[in-house]
C-alpha cells in the first residue's frame, strides 16, 4: 500500500461518510429501481457511491475505482479501490438493519485493506492482512475452532444454493454444530469478530467478496473460492470463509466429497 494510505484513517473516514449517507435514506421513502439482474437499486446506493468516489478522487486521484453502481474507472491502474455502497439492498429497502458498506483496496489485484461498515449497527470493521483487524478500533480475531462438527456456521444465499446445488445444500443442512441461514456481509463480519466459525457464500461479485476476505484474513481466518484458490477479481463468486485452516479444509471436503 502506498505511503498516503499507510493508516486506516481514510478507511474509517469513508465508512463514516457512507454510513451518514445511507442513514439519510434508511427506512425512508426510497426511489427503487430494478437492474437487469432484477436486484434492486435505490437512490441510496447511488448517493453513497457518489460520496465515496468524490472522497477518493480528492485524496487518491492516481488510483482506479471499481464500484457497483458506476463501474470501473482506471481499470488499468495497479492500485484500485473497490466499493459496494450498500451490500444488501434488499435488506436496506425492507428496513432490515443488516445491510453493509464494503470497501477494499487492491494492489495489483491483491486486497491489502478491507472495510465492512454496518451503518445501522454503528459497527466498522477494518482489516489489513498481516497487520490485524479491528472493530470500532478494538482488535478482533477469528475463533480457534478447527472441526466442522464443532462449528457455528452461516449458509449465505441458501435459496440459490438449494436451486443450483441441491445435494450440497442437503449436506450443509446436516453439517456443523449450529447453522444459520443468511445473506450479505454481516455473517462474514461475525466470523472476523469470532462469534461464528465459518460462512459458505454463493453468487457474489468482486466488490462483495474481496473486501470481506481482506478483513477475515487480517483477523486470522481463511477466505477462498470453493476450490481453495485465492480470491481475485476473476473468481467465480463462490466463497468459503473459515476461522482456521483446519476448519477451512473440512468445508472443502464437504463441498467436494471423495
Amino acid at each position: 500500500m502506498h505511503s498516503t494510505c499507510n493508516s486506516t484513517d481514510h478507511a474509517t473516514n469513508l465508512a463514516e461518510i457512507a454510513a451518514k449517507e445511507a442513514l439519510r435514506f434508511f427506512r425512508g421513502r426510497l426511489g427503487i429501481e430494478f437492474k437487469a439482474d432484477e436486484s434492486p437499486v435505490t437512490q441510496a446506493d447511488r448517493s453513497v457511491e457518489t460520496a465515496v468516489r468524490e472522497y477518493l478522487a480528492r485524496h487518491f486521484p492516481q488510483d482506479g475505482i471499481f464500484g457497483e453502481e458506476h463501474g470501473f474507472q482506471g481499470e488499468n491502474r495497479d492500485r484500485v479501490w473497490i466499493v459496494d455502497p450498500i451490500d444488501g439492498t434488499r435488506s436496506f429497502l425492507s428496513g432490515h438493519p443488516l445491510f453493509g458498506f464494503l470497501l477494499g483496496y487492491l494492489d495489483k489485484g491483491v486486497p491489502t485493506l478491507g472495510v465492512i461498515g454496518m451503518p445501522a449497527l454503528g459497527e466498522t470493521l477494518v482489516g489489513v492482512p498481516g497487520q490485524g483487524a479491528t472493530m470500532n478500533g478494538a482488535p478482533i480475531s477469528t475463533s480457534d475452532v478447527t472441526r466442522l462438527s464443532k462449528a457455528v456456521f452461516f449458509v449465505n444465499e441458501g435459496d440459490k444454493i438449494y436451486r443450483d446445488e441441491p445435494s450440497l445444500f442437503d449436506r450443509l443442512m446436516n453439517a456443523g454444530q449450529t447453522r444459520r441461514m443468511g445473506y450479505d456481509c454481516y455473517p462474514h463480519a461475525l466470523l472476523a469478530m469470532g462469534h461464528v466459525d465459518a460462512v459458505i457464500d454463493y453468487d457474489l461479485q468482486p466488490y462483495d467478496y474481496l473486501p470481506v476476505s481482506a478483513v477475515i484474513e487480517a483477523a486470522g481466518g481463511v477466505s477462498t473460492d470453493w476450490d481453495g484458490q485465492r480470491l481475485t477479481l476473476d473468481s467465480d463468486g463462490r466463497v468459503i470463509s473459515a476461522a482456521t485452516p483446519e476448519l477451512h479444509r473440512d468445508l472443502l471436503d464437504l463441498i467436494h466429497p471423495a
